[in-house]
């Protein structure tokens, strides 16, 4: 067998990760075409198909990603040892990529993302939206932007944008036509609009009040997957919305949304940045930790 040289094995990596040969092109900066023959020509030098694939998907063997697994560790370490020579310039470089929940970079990460990079302009950063729970570390991103109760243990958690709040809102005129909740089981037989996730689980609506805790799953004529489109249908008048308050404050300030079970809302910690235990943190990353902690004032 012919030897397979670590430039094709990066490339392997980065379709790994992306699973769409158009994306690591673009990331390699070559054609689509160029990264499938080079593809084809180390499975020819290996006598292993590692990917199957058809015209719409891109998807790892047994072999393929037995291989994944075992060259990230590896080329994590290589990156790190790359990476220790930001010591010797005054600020790090280098690329920053980032998981996060459409509606927590719009109202979080994009805003400390840009004074970041204003701090700090020898570094590229990425927001990949994904509103799944999805593995991070396998998208080939430094970290990820979750509440904490859906990070992994063997990660570590960094809160980010303080704490957070929810908020019931609905459209003066939906409220005109329909009883106001006074509790959360006032909203079974209310029109809601129902959100569910990438995984086709629908959200369950949760409320808490003197230690009680309760989530009800709310039925309703709309369901969507994306939030601001939840905000465009309350104002419309669709039906009752759970959102973030941050989301709506214009809104509740302008009248265009009325809130209700506002004292079945308290607040609760917001969300975290979270990344791998690694012996050595990219730099990037590094400076982008410490700059959360300090509170985005570097």
């Amino acid at each position: 067998m012919k030897l397979t040289r670590p430039a094709d094995l990066a490339v392997f990596l980065t379709i790994a990760d992306h699973r769409n040969f158009r994306r690591a092109a673009e990331e390699l900066g070559v054609t689509a075409s160029a990264l499938s023959h080079a593809l084809r020509a180390m499975e020819e030098r290996l006598g292993l198909r590692l990917f199957n694939r058809t015209t719409r998907s891109v998807a790892l063997t047994e072999a393929g990603e037995r291989l994944a697994d075992r060259l990230r560790p590896a080329f994590r370490d290589i990156e790190d040892a790359l990476d220790d020579l930001n010591a010797y310039r005054g600020r790090p470089v280098g690329a920053l990529r980032i998981n996060c929940a459409r509606a927590t970079a719009r109202m979080q990460l994009v805003p400390f993302m840009t004074r970041f990079l204003a701090a700090y302009p020898g570094i590229k950063a990425e927001i990949v939206i994904d509103d799944g729970l999805v593995d991070m570390v396998a998208q080939g991103c430094d970290a990820g932007i979750r509440f904490g109760e859906t990070i992994a243990q063997d990660m570590i958690a960094v809160p980010i944008g303080g704490m957070q709040r929810t908020a019931i809102v609905a459209a003066p005129a939906f409220l005109a036509h329909w009883p106001t909740p006074t509790t959360p089981a006032d909203l079974r037989g209310l029109p809601c609009i129902r959100f569910r996730f990438a995984s086709g689980r629908f959200y369950d609506w949760e409320f808490e009040k003197d230690g009680q805790d309760i989530a009800i799953a709310v039925e309703g004529p709309l369901t969507l997957n994306d939030q601001e489109l939840a905000l465009d249908a309350a104002l419309a008048g669709t039906g009752l919305a759970f959102m973030f308050e941050e989301q709506v404050r214009a809104h509740l300030s302008a009248g265009t949304l009325v809130r209700v079970l506002e004292d079945w809302c308290p607040p609760y910690a917001g969300a975290y940045l979270y990344y791998p235990s690694r012996r050595q943190m990219p730099g990037p990353l590094r400076a982008f930790v410490d700059f959360i902690r300090d509170g985005g004032s570097r």
